[in-house]
């Protein structure tokens, strides 16, 4: 719930600096030399790149909750059992020895949403987190029956 709170009021910052990169962009096109109107514009850009990025980032957190959720009523989430230091931070070679068991289970059965799901997690654990990623991407695209990218996992 933690992740979430500081997750909504960093999104919230952002909309609010969106705005204000936005109202400093009309405010030199309206200056109206070529300079201003030009810097006016790229300033622009900004807050529709941010806000592109934010509704990704949102989009795929949200996707993710939703197999997590789906396939914890399936009773199929995997079970953390990976050893961890003093500090909390998952032992290295606990997460490898973890992964294998993921890949392998992948690799069994590639057309299998929870199996990618199981391996995103064991990415996030070994702390290869572009992998994570990818490999929930291709997960909620398997479990949505969209099409795969090429360059996903």
């Amino acid at each position: 719930m933690r992740a979430k709170i500081v997750y909504f009021a960093l999104a919230a910052v952002l909309v609010v600096y969106f705005v204000l990169v936005g109202s400093r962009g009309v405010m030199l096109i309206q200056q109206g030399t070529a300079v201003t109107i030009a810097f006016g514009a790229a300033v622009l850009v900004l807050p529709f790149i941010g806000a592109w990025f934010l509704y990704q980032t949102t989009k795929f957190a949200r996707d993710a909750n939703r197999l997590a959720r789906e396939l914890e009523a399936e009773g199929g989430l995997p079970v953390d059992d990976l050893v961890r230091t003093p500090s909390g931070r998952i032992d290295r070679d606990s997460a490898d020895a973890v992964f294998a068991r993921r890949k392998a289970e992948t690799e069994d059965a590639p057309s299998d949403w929870r199996t990618w799901f199981r391996l995103a997690v064991a990415y996030h654990d070994a702390r290869d987190t572009p992998r994570a990623r990818k490999a929930m991407q291709r997960a909620i695209a398997l479990h949505d029956r969209k099409p795969l990218r090429a360059d996903a996992v």
